[in-house]
């Protein structure tokens, strides 16, 4: 009995270690990583252009007085202020003061004659008057707009006394006032887009110079565009927006502004690109900025390379992503 007991036991040691591994639960699997939701945008070639904008007015930067070659009366004046005038246009008339006088003295004579003898001698006077009459014709100095009156028909004016100041349409230009910081980077024969109020459409031009002086308050200058638009010459006064094409960046390689992470404290930037659905952390070197989109001056990207625009704060490098556009 006592050897069967043994080898039962010794029968049972092999027969329980047979089934142990049997026994043992399956190791657990890893979790597969979860992708990260992304919105994305494709890297492009575009022409960036980056420009200053700053209100001004249109304004005649050369006014011409018309005044009185001799003192007389002004018998005919036909324009007035805000009229649009042409080189050589009459616009009034001006009789001396002697030769009137002799006029009136020969009407005069006229009105009093009672026999035929002073009748026949006030006509030969009024004759005489009326061909020594001295007359002089306003004409407009050059195509432009009245810009004031300082006397009207009938009135009596002194030689050289002002009559009309008119504002040469070739002076015409938009003065813009421009921060005196952005003057390092505005050049004469830059490009301008002006938009002015109440003008039909936008107005093209080119930057002449920066005028003369400078406002102590407000630390900007004024800035004369020429203005080259197909409309015409517009009304004096009028306010509008310029934008100065200050750099043009053609075939660059851009990516939208929402793409880029700056680190504050080290001043650099950076991008995520997606490449087989994950994520790559890449230090750029940003450079022009417009309508939302940047420059990529380094490293290279290739044109149709997928960049993260939203959801990439956080973003583990190599982490998995689901790109959306």
């Amino acid at each position: 009995m006592k050897r069967f007991c043994a080898l039962l036991a010794l029968g049972l040691l092999p027969a329980c270690r047979a089934r142990a591994p049997e026994a043992q639960a399956p190791a657990a699997a890893e979790p597969a990583a979860v992708a990260v939701p992304v919105r994305v945008a494709a890297v492009a070639r575009r022409t960036l252009v980056e420009q200053i904008t700053a209100s001004g007015h249109t304004a005649a930067l050369s006014q011409q007085k018309i005044r009185a070659p001799f003192a007389g009366t002004l018998t005919e004046l036909t324009v007035t202020d805000g009229d649009r005038v042409r080189r050589g246009q009459a616009i009034g008339a001006l009789v001396s003061r002697d030769s009137e006088a002799a006029l009136a003295g020969a009407h005069d004579m006229e009105r009093q004659a009672r026999t035929d003898a002073e009748k026949a001698d006030a006509a030969r006077a009024l004759a005489l008057a009326e061909r020594g009459l001295v007359r002089a014709s306003l004409t407009a100095p050059s195509d432009g707009t009245v810009l004031s009156h300082a006397a009207v028909r009938g009135d009596r004016v002194s030689e050289e006394q002002e009559i009309l100041t008119v504002a040469d349409a070739a002076s015409v230009a938009f003065v813009v006032d421009v921060a005196q910081s952005d003057l390092g980077r505005i050049r004469p024969g830059q490009a301008v887009a002006v938009e002015i109020a109440g003008w039909p459409s936008r107005t093209s031009g080119t930057v002449h110079d920066v005028l003369p002086g400078a406002n102590a308050v407000d630390f900007t200058a004024a800035l004369r565009v020429d203005l080259r638009g197909p409309d015409g010459v517009p009304p004096l006064g009028l306010f509008g927006t310029a934008r100065i094409t200050v750099a043009e960046h053609r075939n660059a390689t851009v990516v939208p502004e929402s793409a880029l992470l700056r680190d504050d404290v080290t001043g650099t930037s950076r991008l995520a690109i997606v490449d087989k659905g994950r994520a790559h952390w890449l230090e750029v070197s940003p450079g022009l900025r417009s309508n939302g989109q940047v420059e990529i001056k380094a490293p290279p990207l290739e044109p149709g390379q997928t960049v993260v625009v939203s959801g990439s704060v956080g973003l583990a490098e190599g982490a998995p992503v689901a790109a959306t556009p």
